[in-house]
């Protein structure tokens, strides 16, 4: 669930991924329009954008990461912009739409509302951590293929995210109680009636697997 397709490398050439070149050519055009200002006018040395920064240490989808974080950094900028992981989404940036949900230690959580630094020591897990080693999709993941619970796309890591949770917390008992539980996951292309059939079908084969047991 990558947005970033890898563009057809020439041979002997490495392949070069759609968001690099973008933000490669973007960063060209930049420096093309201001470097005579910047010759023409003396300016102060910039901030070190690492001052004030804090060590973290927080494991993402089971591996280990010790990384400087500016205090004010979300979790979504860190995940997309410092480690490439961009299957968590920037739907509104004000935790209302659902499309950037992660888990961290288990608990869902709005990425663009958390402060990546209050992550430390904690586990997060994103969409791109919860299939398996050999690569077979999660049962969620597989059932909001086979109910075409889905249509753009763009927010369906973060149903995903959001529908694991709700079966592990015990809340996919119901179709009512799935709805209430995922209204926080907003489909604007309106997909709800597949979403709720896929996590109607998935909860039981989590349960097995995982051994997921409610009062």
């Amino acid at each position: 669930m990558n947005d970033t397709p890898t563009l057809r490398a020439a041979a002997g050439k490495p392949a070069l991924s759609r968001r690099t070149f973008m933000m490669t050519t973007a960063a060209g055009a930049g420096v093309a329009a201001t470097c005579g200002a910047v010759a023409a006018t003396p300016a102060e040395a910039p901030a070190n954008p690492h001052a004030g920064s804090q060590s973290t240490r927080v494991t993402i989808n089971g591996k280990p990461y010790e990384l400087a974080l500016e205090p004010r950094a979300s979790l979504l900028d860190v995940l997309r912009e410092q480690l490439g992981l961009t299957g968590a989404k920037k739907g509104c940036d004000h935790g209302q739409c659902g499309a950037c949900t992660v888990h961290v230690d288990g608990r869902r959580v709005a990425s663009c509302l958390t402060l990546a630094v209050k992550t430390d020591g904690c586990a997060v897990t994103t969409i791109e951590g919860i299939e398996s080693p050999d690569g077979t999709l999660h049962p969620m993941q597989q059932s909001f293929i086979d109910h075409d619970a889905l249509q753009c796309g763009y927010c369906t890591p973060g149903q995903v995210m959001a529908a694991i949770a709700c079966v592990r917390e015990g809340h996919a008992t119901s179709d009512a109680q799935i709805r209430e539980y995922m209204s926080g996951n907003i489909c604007r292309c309106g997909a709800y009636a597949g979403i709720l059939e896929a996590i109607r079908e998935a909860a039981p084969q989590m349960q097995r697997s995982e051994g997921i047991r409610h009062a």
